[in-house]
């Protein structure tokens, strides 16, 4: 037997055979082209056809994993009709007179380490999706159709990489589970993996003699057996067994209140990167959306948008999830997530650097149209705005000076607003050490447990050789925790976490007895928390 440990991106066992999945990559060489023309003409022409397939993928996907996680193909399908895309492949046949293949292949490598750079690991695991895109493109000027063999037997399916569409395309039947090299936990094949419910492994190097071995997947403790001893496999199925049989259960709590045995009720919410997610959220019986990124409205565009852009999809999410509470973090952009149009200088410490709501108070136009778009769009649900990287009163003073002429501006238009409930995220220790004076000022707050990980034990969480340092367990962590819990229920202020480490199990009955009062966590975490909660007592 052969025992290989990686991460786990979903949990799960897996018992079958392995299948060596070996990409077909195109090759893809550079050379001269005399008519520009007919080269343009030639890679929109693979273009659409490359549209159509992902429509075809889009409606497959829905039958088997839903529309909500169906959404990547059309999300897919507009990154390919995006203008910057479009531009910079239409430039590189122009100007420097290249066949269509290489400028797609370059552009499509150029997007995706610009999206790999950004710190945020949502947006940072959209580099993989640009990459399947342009794949796509150069595999139909190659005269591939960008289809998968299907399987022919139940499998766990081990390769280098795969991509979104590679791993909808398969038969969900027969794929027990899939470890890859590469990948990371917030790409859409995660994700997918998740929905599908299969577990899955990155992070182990891949051998091609594996193909046909018989192996073990247990996505609990990130370990790949291959052929396993028969020991193992006997505690293997056993486990597998009592998985089954919890997952059924857990269906059984949707529709129940998130309230602990002693009575103590807990907001469990979830956090989306935009406005598709909506439907996981329905789907896991989320009582709120705790955390909506807003800042994929500006990635996703060559201009800054539009209030009427930021007023339709603020008012979509609210009206979808009926009265239920959406709390929406204005822009957090900076140094890090470059977008070309907000013309940002490189920056020695992006995470340190020119950021988030430092933009908006040094920039109040692109902040005063997000906060327009914010109130107008409240009037049709039930809106709260965050506002990310706080570390003093004086910053979230200002913010107040300029909501306040916002809303006078909208009440002398006679636009009509509705009114909002407001936060802060406290992720700096600054903010932690102030918490009881912003307090005071402010609704709520949510702890982004990432970020305040990173400044309080100056990890920087990009550098892979840090990992072994950034223990987001650390004690100091969790003493802030319970300092920002007290003083924010000492001046009437409730608070949450919206970090990775709400979604941490093995935490929330440490969180709920110190006080917390709302979690929000990946949808999928929803109902396994809400489990927890309702099995404990709170002590309060």
């Amino acid at each position: 037997m052969e025992k290989y440990s990686g991460k786990s991106i979903f949990q799960g066992i897996a018992i079958g055979k392995l299948l060596f999945y070996e990409k077909q990559q195109a090759e893809v060489k550079r050379h001269k082209i005399e008519d520009k023309t007919a080269e343009i003409e030639r890679y929109e022409k693979a273009k659409e056809t490359a549209i159509a397939q992902l429509q075809k993928l889009y409606e497959k996907a829905c039958k088997e994993v839903g529309e909500v996680n169906a959404a990547v193909f059309e999300v897919h399908q507009m990154m390919l009709e995006d203008e910057d895309y479009n531009d910079s492949v239409r430039n590189m046949i122009e100007q420097q007179e290249v066949n269509a293949e290489y400028a797609v292949a370059v552009t499509g490598d150029n997007f995706s380490n610009m999206f790999a750079e950004m710190e945020d690991e949502y947006f940072s695991a959209r580099a993989a999706d640009i990459k399947d895109i342009s794949d796509r493109v150069v595999s139909v000027l190659c005269g591939g159709d960008g289809g998968v063999n299907d399987l022919d037997e139940p499998v766990i399916l081990v390769a280098d990489d795969l991509a979104p569409s590679e791993t909808v395309q398969m038969d969900k039947e027969k794929l027990l589970a899939f470890v890859t090299e590469q990948g990371s936990s917030n790409s859409h094949t995660a994700i997918l993996a998740r929905t599908m419910n299969i577990p899955a492994l990155i992070g182990i190097a891949i051998q091609k003699e594996w193909n046909g071995k018989m192996a073990v997947v247990d996505g609990f403790t990130g370990t790949l057996y291959v052929e396993p001893t028969a020991e193992v496999l006997d505690e293997m199925t056993e486990k597998q067994k009592k998985l089954l049989e919890e997952r059924e259960l857990l269906q059984e709590l949707k529709g129940k209140e998130d309230i602990t045995k002693d009575g103590r009720k807990i907001k469990l919410y979830a956090n989306i990167g935009n406005v598709s997610d909506v439907a996981g959220v329905l789907k896991n019986d989320a009582a709120g959306i705790g955390l909506f990124r807003s800042e994929f409205l500006y990635l996703e565009k060559d201009h800054f948008p539009t209030e009427e852009e930021q007023f339709f999809a603020y008012k979509t999410v609210a009206e979808r999830m009926a009265g239920k509470k959406v709390i929406i973090r204005t822009l957090d952009i900076g140094a890090d997530k470059q977008v070309d149009y907000f013309n940002l200088d490189k920056e020695e410490n992006p995470a340190m650097g020119y950021r988030a709501i430092r933009i908006c108070l040094t920039q109040p136009d692109i902040f005063k149209t997000q906060l327009r778009a914010l109130f107008r769009a409240a009037k049709y649900g039930n809106i709260a705005i965050m506002y990310p990287m706080i570390t003093s009163v004086g910053e979230v003073r200002k913010i107040k000076e300029i909501v306040a002429e916002v809303k006078e501006e909208l009440e002398k238009a006679e636009i009509p607003y509705g009114e909002v409930e407001q936060g802060i995220m406290i992720e700096t220790p600054a903010a932690v050490v102030m918490s009881d004076e912003l307090a005071k000022e402010v609704d709520f707050f949510s702890i982004g447990t990432n970020d305040l990980t990173q400044y309080t034990l100056a990890i920087d969480r990009q550098n892979a050789k840090l990992d072994d340092f950034y223990d987001s367990h650390h004690p100091a962590i969790l003493r802030m925790i319970q300092i920002v819990i007290d003083n924010g229920h000492a001046n009437n202020c409730w608070v949450g976490i919206c970090g990775e480490l709400g979604a941490d199990t093995t935490l929330t009955e440490t969180f709920v007895k110190m006080g917390i009062d709302e979690l929000s966590v990946s949808p999928g975490f929803v109902l396994p928390i809400r489990k927890i909660i309702r099995q404990m007592e709170s002590g309060k």
